[in-house]
């Protein structure tokens, strides 16, 4: 495998770009397009909301880059309680409508599955469609987890296809009960046991 562009922190100005990349990586997931029904309108949509969030993690997490800004993560930090973004609601719906509700069935799916032990959310993972299968995703997976395995804390994700649930896996996350949309599209949470010393902490175990 060639030599990967080295990871960094994304600075808040890349915002918009980070935002941007991860709506066009989201594109052809099923429960995207649950969402966003209209392909015409999902992309802007997308982008719009992926920027709420994007921002709410510069405040209350870390945004990863690679160098060539060809993949991107978006993590939170819960080892403590968060708030929602500001004016979540209002934003939400400026910028989801017509389907705000579905983003709101979304978001309450994922607080109910949502595990309560601290840990760090990953909350995006996206490669560039030019780039991916390159290892790029990888490299930014194993750059946190080496973090988050010096101070001994755990991992969580929503997988949204097989391809990224098997990925995930592949890095050590277990699977947690997947649920499903309304349309029938599923999710995988998935937990990385946290690990200190190269043994794994039985701080939460997976279903």
């Amino acid at each position: 495998m060639s030599h990967l562009p080295a990871p960094t922190r994304a600075a808040y100005d890349e915002r918009n770009a980070v935002s941007a990349l991860i709506a066009d990586a989201f594109l052809p997931l099923a429960p995207v397009a649950w969402l966003v029904p209209d392909p015409d309108q999902r992309r802007a949509i997308l982008t719009a909301n992926f920027r709420i969030l994007v921002e709410h993690a510069f405040f209350y997490g870390e945004v990863h880059t690679l160098e060539d800004r060809s993949a991107v993560a978006v993590w939170f930090h819960r080892t403590s309680p968060i708030p929602p973004p500001v004016e979540y609601e209002r934003r939400l719906a400026a910028v989801c409508d017509p389907y705000t509700d579905r983003f709101e069935t979304l978001d309450n799916l994922f607080d109910a599955h949502h595990p309560t032990a601290p840990h760090h959310h990953l909350a995006f993972l996206a490669v560039a469609a030019e780039k991916q299968c390159t290892g790029r995703g990888s490299a930014l997976l194993r750059h946190h987890h080496a973090a988050l395995d010096r101070v001994g804390l755990p991992a969580y994700l929503e997988a949204s296809s097989t391809g990224s649930r098997d990925l995930y896996a592949r890095h050590g996350y277990l699977p947690r009960q997947p649920f499903r949309l309304p349309d029938g599209a599923t999710c995988y949470p998935m937990w990385r046991p946290a690990v200190q010393s190269g043994r794994s902490q039985p701080d939460e175990v997976a279903p």
